[in-house]
């Protein structure tokens, strides 16, 4: 059995974010449940199978039908919760994995299209000359437009050595096609640079096993070019949907000497943890801005929340997604698939939950300008916007939609704002001094 923490899928490398590692054991239904109740209820529900199967317009699979009651039940709880049948419980395993048979692409779902963002470093598609831009139109032949992403990532994927035909638009020329041999893809989700003025910069698009490891990688990597200690860190968190709540915690404890990291409290003790670092600090003494956005979610928001609460970095960006409960997949057997369900909400090192409010940065700064005439049309998607999602257990209300005070400027010719205003800060110790962290 395995906890996950659910993020949102916003622009991951073909697979959503979880999080979490701990144990749990199942429970029946509690003494106050009726018994001869819930047996009611199921023999409404078998009465209502049966005439489905015999009067409903066209025939029915059965199997299908009952795996979208289920997830029906589930999913009216919380938006995390549901079923897993084996092919998705397995697609979840091979995601957090780090490693798995692909082309090693980058996609996104755009206007029914499949849209290659970037191909990763030495795979079968940089090699073959994906672009970013390219929309994927057809897999072997077979048309692909308006398929749910999930489906045609699932159809890109598959046994190392075979061999795949992928249809491609390219702007500017005729469709033509592309024919790729699958291999072990091992997406980085972890890359790192050296800014101007010895800045070391590192980007976490999720957090699967290799993560940690990755990070360890980047930093070493950062201390060898600058010949020591970068002047000040850039920690970039934006659209990273989330992972394994161990490498959240692991990420965090390399940037604090011991304390508090996160904690987990549940319905039953057994799902009440704290996670807490220990004294390894990397770059100890070096200023880090944490970068976060709308699309940074579950184990992201554990990592920022931590460098905030702990004041061992200045947040800067806008508000995150406000994902803040945990899920433990439970599986069920051979070929039964597993279940995902909500156990336990987490809370930062100073006692907060961040469920639907997410975290508020301590540096408000818009990636692209806004009008109060396009405020209301670009309201963020955010877990308070899901359907049945947890409330805040304190009362606390996500912040609404306004104008940040900090927004690129007429004529702003850069690109990307919010990372040039983090590499300005960390340049002035004095203005990275003044900006006011949270005490935890």
């Amino acid at each position: 059995m395995r906890s996950w923490l659910a993020g949102v899928g916003v622009g991951a490398i073909l697979g959503a974010g979880f999080i979490g590692m701990f144990s749990i054991s199942w429970t029946g239904a509690t003494a106050q449940d009726s018994r001869a109740e819930t047996y009611g209820k199921l023999d409404i529900f078998g009465d209502i199978l049966a005439r489905v199967q015999s009067d409903y317009v066209t025939e029915i699979d059965d199997g299908e039908a009952i795996e979208a009651a289920i997830n029906g039940m589930l999913t009216s709880l919380d938006p995390h919760s549901g079923y897993l049948n084996p092919e998705s419980f397995r697609a979840i395993q091979v995601d957090t994995s780090g490693e798995y048979g692909g082309l090693g692409i980058e996609v996104v779902p755009e206007d029914g299209f499949v849209k290659v963002v970037a191909p990763i470093d030495d795979t079968p598609a940089s090699r073959a000359g994906l672009k970013s831009g390219d929309l994927l139109t057809a897999i072997n032949g077979r048309q692909i437009v308006g398929l749910p992403l999930n489906d045609a990532v699932k159809e890109m994927r598959g046994e190392v050595g075979t061999d795949i035909t992928i249809t491609v638009m390219r702007e500017g020329v005729d469709p033509f096609d592309v024919t790729l041999t699958r291999e072990v893809i091992r997406p980085k989700s972890v890359r790192w640079e050296v800014k101007e003025g010895e800045i070391g910069y590192v980007r976490i698009s999720g957090f699967n096993e290799l993560t940690t490891e990755l990070l360890e990688d980047a930093l070493a990597g950062i201390a060898r070019e600058v010949g020591g200690k970068p002047e000040g860190l850039v920690l970039d968190l934006r659209n990273n949907p989330g992972g394994l709540l161990d490498q959240a915690v692991s990420v965090s404890e390399l940037f604090l000497s011991g304390g508090e990291v996160v904690s987990t409290f549940g319905r039953h003790s057994f799902n009440d943890k704290r996670y807490s670092a220990n004294n390894s600090q990397a770059f100890k003494d070096v200023p880090i801005m944490v970068i976060i956005n709308s699309g940074s979610a579950s184990a992201a928001e554990i990592v920022a929340g931590a460098l905030q609460d702990r004041e061992r970095a200045r947040v800067l960006g806008v508000t995150s997604f406000g994902k803040g409960s945990v899920q433990t997949v439970i599986p069920l057997g051979a070929d039964r698939g597993a279940l995902r369900l909500t156990t336990a909400r987490y809370y930062t090192p100073s006692g907060r939950s961040i469920q639907g409010t997410g975290i508020e940065p301590d540096i408000e700064v818009a990636a692209e300008r806004v009008t109060e005439e396009e405020l209301e049309r670009i309201r963020r998607f955010s877990e308070s916007d899901l359907p049945n999602a947890l409330a805040n257990e304190e009362g606390t209300e996500r912040r609404r939609p306004h104008i940040p005070d900090d927004q690129p400027p007429e004529g702003y010719d850069g690109e990307d704002y919010q990372l040039d205003r983090a590499l300005d800060i960390l340049r002035d110790p004095a203005t990275f001094a003044s900006v006011a962290g949270r005490a935890g």
